[in-house]
């Protein structure tokens, strides 16, 4: 009797596992999920300079040379803009994520400024 039910448990298991395989999202599904789209906006360059000037100096510097944070004197070199909006926005290492700080628009004006220093 404990065979029985021993093997219906172990095939509830197995049919449970399927399930889950089959319905659960995969890695690629989730890191699209998970990739904040940049809203489409003019550039302020005084806008942006001020923002960061109001938010960055103190880890970047105030020229952006870096200190705490890195150097974005160059940082459209190594980034375009949807990817500096990703890491603003979500935040990467010791760098805190900005999305409850400042409104998307902002956010994707700083990252249209960023991408054009190289």
């Amino acid at each position: 009797m404990q065979k029985w039910i021993m093997s219906g448990l172990f095939f509830a298991a197995c049919a449970f596992a399927v399930v889950l395989m089959f319905t659960l999202p995969g890695k690629a599904e989730v890191a699209e999920e998970n990739k904040p789209t940049m809203p489409e906006v003019v550039l302020d360059a005084a806008g942006a300079e001020a923002l960061v000037k109001a938010n960055c100096i103190t880890c970047h510097g105030d020229q952006l040379q870096g200190g705490v944070g890195p150097n974005l004197q160059q940082e459209g070199a190594q980034h375009d803009a949807a990817q500096i909006y990703s890491i603003v926005t979500k935040g990467r290492g010791q760098m805190p994520s900005f999305k409850d700080k400042l409104a998307p628009e902002e956010i994707a004006n700083v990252a249209l400024w960023l991408a054009e220093k190289k």
